[in-house]
């Protein structure tokens, strides 16, 4: 996998949907237009390794696309009679019910329609169409779905039960991370994960999880260096403000397969393991190329005067990755820095765990700001 690709790929593309009310069947055929025109090739109808699912609905009747293959990114389609008053809280279920990567709502607006996206890392941002602008709007779609629909997950995890057994109880760095989790708790910082229980069944949530490569809908994580090439993590989808277990709430990364891809994890030969967090590869490429840093904090948080990326790349994402690892080595001082990642949080870097909360404490705001 050649992690450097400055270009985003132009790959096949389908839709999907029946009974779509008029603004539905607009919006799909102005997006297919545009797809096209910039190179994308149309498939009638699905082929098992296709790249981009455009799943068009009626709001009533949600409808589900299960993936032939990891790398499809599915895109929920839907509209709105009215303007909710919460449409992040509102279009959320739409994403889970969809099954999807990001969902769009159009919803009528004071000057026409409004194109809302929503990601799985609850961001929220609105493209707005102008009376006889179809062309600038569908362009305006594009650019901002293009680089998420083109972007490369690595959610697989690899356990190897090679973990030192001086480790397998943890270690003082552990420790650090254990208390800082409870710190984040502490400062109200770990969000409540959005109830999928009470939206998902069971075999749905079960899809999920394989679909993003989360042992849970949980948000925040930490990591601390353990040595040149390794790092302790917190686990997917767990309580971060008790993280106990090695192996299960903390994990040892110790390497990363581009070719599969994945994160490769030392873990203990007596405890089933949990999947690691999401992040794991953008902390990975943090630690990697820049060695002077030696712990790192993600929260769905902000700070006043940073830096952030300009896309909204999911969670997980190669692209992700190197966008904040660009913005980190453009810092005065990359160990002490913190960035923002666009409609979704910060990224905190420090020499080390208890020295990120001396520099952020009574600093962090806890709405992200969307756009």
């Amino acid at each position: 996998m050649n992690l450097d690709r400055d270009e985003p790929e132009r790959g096949t593309f389908t839709i999907i949907g029946e009974g779509l009310t008029p603004r539905l069947a607009w919006f799909a055929e102005g997006l297919r237009q545009e797809l096209q025109r910039r190179g994308h090739e149309f498939f009638e109808r699905p082929i098992p390794d296709i790249r981009l699912v455009l799943s068009v609905f009626p709001h009533d009747k949600p409808q589900q696309y299960r993936r032939k293959a990891q790398a499809t990114f599915v895109v929920g389609i839907t509209e709105l009679p009215e303007q909710p008053s919460d449409v992040l809280v509102t279009g959320y279920p739409y994403l889970l019910r969809a099954l999807a990567n990001l969902v769009i709502l159009l919803l009528p607006g004071q000057e026409g329609i409004e194109a809302h996206f929503i990601t799985l890392e609850r961001g929220h941002y609105t493209v707005r169409h102008r009376p006889g602008r179809d062309d600038d709007f569908f362009a305006e779609i594009y650019e901002r779905l293009h680089p998420l629909a083109s972007s490369r997950l690595v959610i697989n995890n690899i356990f190897r039960t090679d973990l030192e057994p001086e480790l397998w109880n943890g270690d003082e760095i552990t420790e650090q991370i254990s208390r800082a989790g409870k710190r984040l708790d502490a400062m109200n910082l770990l969000p409540a994960p959005f109830p999928v229980h009470e939206i998902l069944t069971e075999r749905e949530l079960r899809h999920v999880k394989r679909l993003y490569g989360l042992g849970g809908l949980s948000y925040g994580n930490l990591s601390a260096r353990k040595d040149r090439n390794r790092f302790w993590m917190s686990a997917s989808g767990v309580n971060k403000a008790k993280l106990e277990v090695i192996g299960q709430d903390i994990l040892l990364v110790s390497g990363f397969d581009p070719a599969i891809p994945a994160i490769i994890l030392s873990v203990p030969p007596h405890v089933q393991p949990r999947r690691v967090s999401v992040d794991a590869i953008e902390h990975w490429m943090i630690y990697q190329q820049h060695p002077e840093i030696g712990a790192i904090v993600h929260v769905h948080a902000w700070m006043e005067g940073i830096r952030s990326t300009e896309i909204n790349y999911p969670c997980g994402t190669i692209e992700l990755a190197q966008a904040v690892s660009r913005l980190l080595a453009q810092e005065p001082d990359p160990s002490r820095a913190v960035i923002g990642l666009k409609n979704h949080g910060v990224t905190i870097t420090g020499r080390s765990m208890d020295e990120i909360f001396e520099r952020i404490e009574g600093k962090i705001i806890p709405q992200v700001p969307m756009s």
